[in-house]
């Protein structure tokens, strides 16, 4: 009888709880650097002096002409979707970040790549979600159940004349955990397509063939 071949133990062991909170004080550390910049740049904008722009907008020029801070409250989502329905938006943000937890909890060991999109997208969804449910600047527009999400960052290419939607941290950190979710799928999906692709060998066949 051959022996069987065991199989890998780091993939199947369960997360430990030292993982659990080096995400937790990362999420806690990305979420508090977002409220603070969001704060501290709105701050500075109402009593810097802004320059207004060929097409209108009145900003904090950073670098040249192309990189500054500008003060814009978004009631919608990316590129200001959704803003008409303010419930469903929030609800959406609150199912996703449910989620996004539950899988930071569960996921495997050897996944880092994978591990900290989650813990980027995540952070991201909880610094916007505090927006909506607890910030409410002095010209919150009448009539709205829920708060703008707080966006300073502005990139603009003069010779377009045209502005890059503002965005804050918490964007920041949503777009680059997407992006490496999406490497985490390729890297992981070309691992499993060569161990499918190597031959099965037998570890108790003889490797000199039968005897005659």
């Amino acid at each position: 009888m051959s022996p069987s071949t065991p199989e890998p133990l780091d993939s199947l062991a369960p997360p430990s709880r030292s993982r659990h909170g080096l995400c937790l004080l990362a999420i806690l550390g990305l979420v508090v650097l977002d409220l603070w910049s969001k704060s501290a740049a709105f701050e500075f904008l109402a009593e810097a002096n802004l320059v207004r722009d060929d097409t209108g907008h009145d900003r904090y020029p950073l670098v040249g002409n192309w990189l500054g801070m500008m003060r814009n409250l978004n009631y919608g989502a990316a590129f200001g979707q959704l803003k008409g329905i303010p419930t469903a938006l929030v609800g959406l943000r609150t199912v996703a970040i449910v989620v996004l937890a539950v899988l930071v909890f569960r996921a495997p060991r050897g996944q880092g790549l994978y591990l900290s999109a989650l813990v980027l997208i995540l952070a991201g969804a909880m610094g916007n979600l505090y927006d909506n449910l607890f910030h409410r600047p002095f010209d919150h527009e009448a009539g709205r159940p829920f708060g703008p999400v707080r966006d300073f960052i502005d990139v603009y290419f003069p010779g377009l004349r045209w502005h890059f939607p503002t965005f804050n941290v918490a964007d920041s950190c949503i777009s680059v955990g997407a992006v490496l979710l999406l490497l985490s799928g390729l890297v992981g999906g070309k691992g499993e397509e060569g161990s499918e692709n190597e031959p099965e060998v037998d570890v108790g066949a003889d490797p000199e063939g039968p005897e005659s």
